[in-house]
């Protein structure tokens, strides 16, 4: 026995098709960037509400998902499920290429850019390109000059939070 969903709400900008029109309205949001959702504690905004209540999760400390291994605690599920990789050994993502496996999909993505040369990520100062949206973060304040990370004993400002450490290892030292 064979059932089939009827799906007869159409998206006009992707062709996707939902069974109800409340999803497909929600789903529309995609295309026009509207987020409805207010955080009343920090006013970000958010697509859906399961992500403003995930989100909540960081004003309130909330950590619902807890490993059954070592109880470490998460605030999304998602996360608890790739933590639990590192107790079982599984890497479900394998690359094409090398083999290689990934415990995380979004790392056997980032990991093909090794393989495609994609730096998907464009510095609109100088047209740089990055295979890593952190790393554009970092370079850009060589053009904006921020300086974001200050260190607790001298007050001496660094681009980038590796930079602060190995200073603060000086201090530790006694080298300044």
């Amino acid at each position: 026995m064979s059932l089939t969903v009827e799906k007869p709400h159409l998206c006009s900008e992707c062709d996707k098709c939902f069974t109800y029109k409340s999803h497909l309205l929600r789903h529309q949001r995609n295309h026009t960037g509207e987020k409805p959702h207010l955080c009343s504690e920090c006013d970000k905004c958010f697509t859906y509400k399961s992500e403003l209540l995930t989100h909540q999760r960081s004003h309130t400390g909330e950590r619902p998902f807890t490993c059954s291994e070592c109880s470490k605690c998460f605030t999304r599920k998602s996360h608890l499920v790739e933590h639990q990789r590192s107790h079982t050994g599984e890497r479900p993502f394998t690359c094409s290429e090398c083999s290689k496996c990934f415990t995380i999909k979004s790392h056997l993505v980032i990991h093909q850019r090794s393989h495609t040369g994609e730096r998907p990520f464009t510095c609109s100062e100088c047209s740089k390109c990055f295979y890593l949206k952190a790393n554009l973060v970092v370079h850009q304040r060589s053009h904006t000059g921020e300086r974001p990370f200050q260190c607790s004993e001298c007050s001496k400002c660094f681009s980038q939070r590796s930079h602060l450490v190995k200073h603060k290892e000086s201090h530790i030292r006694g080298t300044i």
